[in-house]
């Protein structure tokens, strides 16, 4: 649980992460207003709210707290301030912004508006992402299940295992009536580079010379 001390150490990290949570939640709600898919966990998340009735960001912090209880048994190292702000205020970021798009610029009807409007999504979201995951002081725990993976199986790489958990969550998500489309595509296989473009223009520039230093500590 460093990642709670270094928070509290270091308040520029706590601050790069807070900003990274905000632009991602912002990244999400734009997916969803594009109506052409979110990332595959936020899809099933919002297809099981709905199936359920109950709010997103209830649901989403319920789901979780009972993924928290894996990383937190599994996964202690992988925990910290981030890992709860994600957990606890995404889904409110989320449901924040996609309210205010909704009022204010209404959803796209064209496609190609909606197709504008999940490339503005990508880059946002890898913008968060990138800032999120740059500042090391914790991991949401949906993130940390495909490293708890990596661990338990070295032998397969990381992506597979990235690739096997949201492809999961696209298959429950589809199941449950939620849109598969090209923001799950480009969520899957399209953000990588942009948020490597972040991270090295930006974020570790924010953070200075430390976080290379770091770099290999946590590989996500």
């Amino acid at each position: 649980m460093r990642g709670f001390i270094t928070a509290l150490t270091d308040p520029k990290r706590l601050i790069i992460m807070l900003v990274g949570n905000i632009f991602l939640g912002m990244g999400i709600s734009i997916f969803k207003l594009s109506g052409l898919g979110n990332d595959p966990f936020s899809g099933m998340v919002m297809a099981l709210a709905d199936t359920s009735g109950i709010a997103y960001a209830l649901f989403l912090i319920l789901l979780n707290l009972s993924l928290f209880m894996v990383q937190l048994i599994a996964g202690r190292r992988f925990i910290g301030i981030g890992t709860i702000v994600n957990a606890v205020f995404l889904g409110y970021f989320v449901t924040f912004f996609y309210d205010i798009g909704l009022n204010v610029l209404g959803e796209p009807q064209l496609l190609w508006q909606r197709v504008i409007t999940v490339a503005i999504g990508v880059v946002v979201c890898s913008f968060g992402v990138s800032l999120y995951q740059t500042s090391n002081v914790g991991i949401a725990p949906y993130d940390c299940l495909s490293l708890l993976m990596r661990d338990r199986f070295p032998q397969v790489s990381y992506f597979w295992h990235r690739m096997f958990t949201d492809a999961f969550c696209a298959l429950i998500c589809f199941i449950f009536g939620g849109i598969i489309g090209l923001g799950t595509l480009v969520s899957m296989f399209g953000l990588g580079p942009i948020i490597h473009f972040f991270n090295v223009h930006v974020a570790e520039k924010l953070l200075g010379e430390r976080r290379l230093e770091e770099k290999a500590e946590l590989e996500i």
